[in-house]
């Protein structure tokens, strides 16, 4: 059975609402799944926000449960952990480097294909030499420039905005992005043959 870990700031509102449509829609889909979620800047025990709980209940998908504080346990639990944004996924991974190849946001990893993971690397690869030379005093030259605003144009954002303290429509918004990322997601997960 494979584990999923959702994560967010505050496990209120996306990482549980992501959690009880990825249970609902793996249910439906007779897929064997453990799912949980937690939040890297929150206490254990607050209630899932208003307008979270109104959208679930909106779509017919039940949750239960409080917050809980991401922790040590939770990332050796999971055999993979999806975050809402990538500022969620560099704070996970500087706190619990082990959980780095495990580590993606969830829209990044539903929605990978080919192409996107060589530009992805290739950014990555171009902003460590820029680093490099910014470290030693030298400038980065004019097509490397070039190519890296090109490269990040193309990628697509995989961070998905947090809706707390908005209104209901910010939630369900929210919630038909995190609902298109779990599709995808399930589909890559069947593919891959997880247990039925």
């Amino acid at each position: 059975m494979k584990r999923i870990l959702f994560v967010c700031t505050g496990n209120t509102c996306r990482s549980p609402m992501a959690e009880a449509i990825m249970r609902d829609r793996a249910a439906s889909r007779s897929m064997n799944l453990e799912i949980r979620s937690a939040g890297v800047s929150t206490v254990d025990g607050l209630p899932i926000s208003a307008n979270a709980a109104e959208t679930l209940r909106r779509k017919r998908v039940s949750h239960e449960g409080a917050s809980r504080a991401l922790g040590k346990s939770f990332v050796e639990w999971a055999d993979l952990i999806l975050t809402m944004t990538s500022a969620h996924k560099r704070g996970l991974i500087g706190r619990f480097p082990e959980a780095i190849d495990k580590t993606h946001t969830l829209m990044e990893y539903a929605a990978l294909s080919a192409d996107t993971v060589a530009d992805l690397e290739e950014l990555e690869r171009l902003y460590t030499e820029w680093q490099m030379k910014q470290a030693l005093g030298q400038q980065m030259p004019e097509a490397e420039r070039s190519r890296m605003l090109e490269l990040e144009k193309r990628i697509p954002n995989f961070d998905i905005a947090d809706p707390f303290g908005g209104p209901l429509q910010v939630y369900e918004s929210c919630a038909a992005e995190i609902e298109a990322a779990v599709d995808k997601l399930l589909d890559k997960l069947g593919e891959a043959g997880t247990e039925r």
